[in-house]
């Protein structure tokens, strides 16, 4: 319990922005597929992993439905992850971390994804 304390802390240290429902929109200066494509840069400068991007409106638009622009990147970093689900298998539920890039109705683009804090916050619940 201690180590996955431990690592519970370390983990949401590296994240300074915390919201209490979970979720955290930042606006972005760019469209979405240059913020998920910057977002990208980033986390692989970071070491992370980059395990997926999901680009939901080409996906709507192959059965013709219409989607603003919205993609979807699944990021983590394994020496991390592995550790917190060795703790906690169940905390694979939350793992790898995701963002979701979109559009919203008035043409602005947001990057949202799940404050570390709070996915911390439902695994220490969780093992309650």
């Amino acid at each position: 319990m201690i180590r996955m304390t431990l690592l519970l802390a370390t983990y949401l240290l590296s994240s300074p922005i915390f919201a209490a429902s979970g979720l955290v929109s930042l606006k972005s200066n760019h469209d979405v597929t240059t913020t998920a494509n910057r977002l990208e840069t980033v986390l692989l400068e970071k070491g992370m992993t980059v395990f997926a991007r999901i680009n939901h409106d080409e996906a709507a638009w192959k059965i013709k439905k219409k989607l603003r622009p919205t993609q979807l990147v699944i990021f983590g970093n394994p020496k991390i992850g592995t550790l917190l689900m060795q703790c906690q298998q169940t905390a694979a539920i939350d793992l790898p971390q995701k963002a979701l890039i979109w559009e919203d109705e008035k043409g602005r683009v947001w990057l949202s994804y799940n404050a570390p804090e709070y996915i911390a916050s439902v695994m220490i619940l969780k093992s309650v």
